[in-house]
């Protein structure tokens, strides 16, 4: 016998609403992502170069978003920035989202004192702030993306193990999990060429919307002077910059890149939002 009960993958369950909001921020998204790729060949300046003769200059046919306080092109540090500000949340998801994923399948397959021992030990992680963390990791390190990267994905880790652990438990229970046992597949192949894709939509709404977290919580840093170089085009950054422009009644060096900030944030978590809703409904 070798048919098998199985469940139809969850990645081809997975279809975007056709809400505009939703469609909106998908756009958005795909805009700033583009933006990202494609800054460094469609900048219109070296965002570092410095004319300190036009500093402060507002909106102008060769600046179209003025110049800052230090004489840099806003625009240009503001197409560079969203390629900085994009890169470090992709590597606190990944990180954190394959890491949470492999622990939480051993926590729920293995159970007993693993599970114990990968409960508490994420657990302990959930009692200390993230942004507290990253700044020890900050101090210890030096300035510079990888430590804050590498602290945030240590601080959003347990909430995808979580979230991991308890899909992995509803799914070994049911029917063709069984099937796949008796027919001698070890729990590898079970959980990578079975399991992962029937959670996978679920996951990867969460890792959306951490995906906004962690954007603002490393702008957050950057503002702090805690994240990226001084010289690194960085939105974060450019708030901090931005504050003695403000000081002289020239804010759009630092208005945009919050605006920015925000709307990126939002449209991240309106997509991982619809997309867990549009799962939800269709598992009922």
């Amino acid at each position: 016998m070798t048919a098998v009960l199985t469940r139809r993958p969850g990645l081809a369950r997975l279809r975007t609403t056709r809400s505009p909001l939703h469609l909106l921020c998908l756009g958005f998204v795909g805009l700033v992502t583009a933006a990202a790729l494609l800054a460094p060949w469609i900048v219109p300046y070296d965002p570092n170069e410095i004319d300190l003769g036009n500093a402060l200059a507002g909106p102008s046919a060769a600046h179209p978003l003025g110049i800052d306080a230090a004489g840099r092109d806003t625009l240009s540090r503001l197409l560079l920035g969203a390629r900085t500000s994009l890169l470090g949340p992709l590597g606190v998801v990944l990180f954190s989202t394959l890491a949470g994923i492999a622990i939480g399948m051993a926590a729920a397959w293995r159970g007993g004192w693993l599970d114990s021992v990968l409960s508490r030990s994420t657990e302990l992680v959930f009692a200390f702030p993230g942004m507290l963390l990253a700044i020890l990791i900050i101090s210890i390190h030096g300035e510079g993306l990888l430590a804050p990267v590498i602290a945030l994905s240590l601080a959003y880790l347990p909430y995808v193990s979580r979230l991991t652990r308890s899909l992995v438990l509803a799914e070994r229970a049911r029917p063709y999990v069984s099937a796949y046992q008796v027919q001698g597949h070890s729990a590898l192949q079970i959980c990578l060429r079975h399991i992962l894709p029937n959670i996978a939509p679920v996951v990867l709404a969460q890792s959306t919307i951490n995906f906004g977290y962690a954007l603002m919580d490393l702008a957050g840093l950057s503002f702090l002077g805690l994240g990226v170089p001084a010289l690194t085009p960085d939105w974060g950054r450019m708030v901090f910059d931005g504050q003695t422009a403000i000081q002289h009644g020239y804010p759009l060096s630092a208005v945009l890149p919050c605006v920015f900030i925000v709307l990126t944030v939002v449209a991240f978590n309106v997509v991982g939002e619809r997309w867990a809703d549009r799962v939800a409904r269709r598992d009922r």
